[in-house]
């Protein structure tokens, strides 16, 4: 069965999530901006509220924040991620992915639910893409087992799964198991969705930095399966 097909993850109790959340709650809305925050919702497509804090403003928070904690149990990075991503507000949710990508080596095959809802829970491309790279990809890493996993999610319905499935080996480099990234640029080259369409064109377009002959040979067979959107992508870097 697949370890992601079970209900929505429940919050394990964790000290530190109570520490973390306390805090803050308290830090970043008294650093909120009204007037940055509707357009940084309006740039977003309206996916959630915003508070109003830009990046670097926000991560020298977090930092305070997260001053004297102690080192995570994957309980803790569960409790964070899930409470955080039950607030409103799109900056607690960047949050939490700032912080399993750090914390991440603390985590285990039994986290990946975890990731799956985050994944499908208020889903937009800023905190799909660095879930998919940085927090996904080492999971699969540890276990490889979990390749089974992503063979399923990019058969899935759900377009953020696909995305992910397609972005997990983005930083492998010489890692990456270019058959199976080949197959599921196949696998999906007809989605109808841009954001399917695109991350095909990245995934390939990141894989060429590593062997950019392999990739072009791979666009000369196929090139006539994929949308010219992916295609363009895919040679950005290397040309046609």
């Amino acid at each position: 069965m697949s370890v992601t097909k079970a209900r929505s993850p429940r919050v394990p109790p964790s000290s530190l999530a109570d520490t973390v959340l306390e805090r803050l709650t308290t830090v970043y809305p008294a650093a909120a901006d009204p007037e940055r925050a509707a357009p940084m919702r309006a740039y977003m497509k309206d996916v959630a509220p915003y508070l109003g804090i830009p990046t670097p403003a926000r991560r020298a928070l977090s930092r305070t924040v997260l001053a004297g904690t102690a080192r995570p149990a994957e309980d803790d990075c569960a409790a964070i991620a899930l409470r955080c991503w039950r607030l409103p507000e799109r900056e607690y949710h960047y949050f939490a992915v700032d912080y399993l990508r750090r914390q991440v080596a603390h985590c285990s095959t039994a986290f990946l639910p975890v990731v799956r809802h985050l994944l499908t829970t208020d889903p937009w491309w800023d905190t799909v893409d660095p879930l998919a790279a940085h927090v996904v990809g080492p999971l699969v890493t540890a276990d490889p087992q979990l390749v089974a996993e992503m063979d399923r999610w990019i058969e899935d319905d759900d377009l953020w799964l696909v995305r992910t499935a397609l972005l997990h080996q983005l930083r492998y480099k010489e890692h990456t198991d270019t058959e199976r990234l080949f197959a599921y640029c196949l696998r999906q080259s007809g989605h109808p969705d841009f954001f399917v369409r695109k991350a095909i064109g990245w995934c390939l377009r990141e894989y060429a930095w590593t062997d950019p002959e392999a990739v072009r040979g791979f666009l000369d067979r196929e090139r006539a399966r994929f949308a010219p959107l992916s295609v363009r992508e895919a040679l950005k870097n290397i040309g046609a």
